[in-house]
């Protein structure tokens, strides 16, 4: 009896959390604008230089897939493109999104936290963690279909970014 009961719970609150729960996709279009460096080194004869060159901007193209809870909280794992004027890399992190309601034009905020590799000029380039905090508007254009536009603070590769983004949500 304990085990029917366990059962028929487990699969209420599945069914429950079932029509809670949306599979997500994001692609979005990235302009990095450089800000400035994280870190001042006082140069030694072995060091090969900044990982970026000053006022090295970039672009960024991602791909984001995850879960969507209740329309207003979004967990996902993304990858993306990196170029920095003809340095190119990729990023690998998890993603959290929050918006405000289910209004046509909406607030929301966001966070990322992973990992970044660039081919630069060190002999197996270079990996660095990387964290960005973002804002922005989401428009409902219809049930499926979502535009963002955001912009926050990006640290990556000893540098601060004004990352200013442009992407496509569907579930």
């Amino acid at each position: 009896m304990k085990h029917v009961f366990s059962l028929l719970m487990t699969l209420f609150l599945t069914q429950n959390l079932y029509g809670q729960i949306d599979y997500k996709v994001k692609a979005d279009f990235t302009y990095l604008n450089y800000i400035g460096r994280t870190i001042s080194i006082d140069p030694s004869p072995e060091w090969n230089g900044y990982y970026l060159n000053d006022g090295q901007h970039g672009k960024a193209f991602s791909f984001v897939n995850g879960l969507l809870f209740k329309d207003f909280f979004f967990l996902g794992i993304g990858a993306s493109y990196l170029e920095f004027q003809g340095i190119k890399g990729h990023a690998i992190y998890g993603e959290m999104e929050f918006s405000s309601e289910k209004t046509g034009i909406r607030p929301l905020f966001g966070v990322k936290g992973g990992y970044t590799h660039i081919n630069n000029h060190y002999e197996d380039g270079t990996s660095t963690a990387m964290i960005e905090l973002n804002g922005g508007l989401s428009y409902r254009i219809n049930q499926r279909f979502k535009m963002q536009l955001q912009t926050g603070i990006l640290f990556m590769q000893q540098v601060v970014f004004v990352p200013i983004r442009i992407g496509i949500n569907f579930k």
